[in-house]
């Protein structure tokens, strides 16, 4: 299973100004890093290398804890059908490249799967289902609340 922190990362955005967002970090690794790799064959085919992982974190205020956002119940959606946002556009407005995911809660796991963006038809398949223990995700989420 794989270890997660949501960290909290002052970013800048196209908005104008630097805000406080969330960013998940799988084995230490930030999420718009992971996606890039997955990304940027198809980006650089569309000629367009700076889209791969263009992504920063959610606005903290909306998704910290006790927000269930990443817990199946999100605050976030694209396409309305369950998904869940996990990064959003670089630009400031999530929606506007955002990255989403199923997020599916079990007894004891929680599990990420079906990447989508809500503007391209890449695939996403080598991203995989990636499964977290439950209880070490949960924790991962109450430290956001500071």
């Amino acid at each position: 299973m794989e270890h997660i922190e949501f960290r909290t990362v002052e970013q800048e955005l196209g908005i104008g100004g630097v805000f406080p967002t969330l960013v998940p970090h799988l084995n230490g690794v930030p999420l718009p890093d992971l996606v890039r790799k997955v990304e940027l064959p198809f980006a650089r085919g569309e000629g367009r290398p700076d889209l791969a992982g263009s992504y920063v974190g959610l606005p903290k205020n909306e998704v910290r804890w006790p927000s269930r956002h990443y817990l199946g119940d999100p605050v976030l959606s694209w396409f309305g059908d369950g998904d869940t946002v996990l990064l959003g556009c670089s630009c400031g407005d999530w929606g506007c490249w955002p990255l989403t995911a199923i997020v599916t809660v079990a007894e004891d796991t929680v599990t990420w799967s079906g990447y989508r963006t809500g503007h391209r038809d890449w695939d996403y398949r080598e991203l995989r289902e990636i499964t977290f223990d439950r209880v070490q995700y949960e924790q991962a989420l109450r430290a956001t609340a500071r």
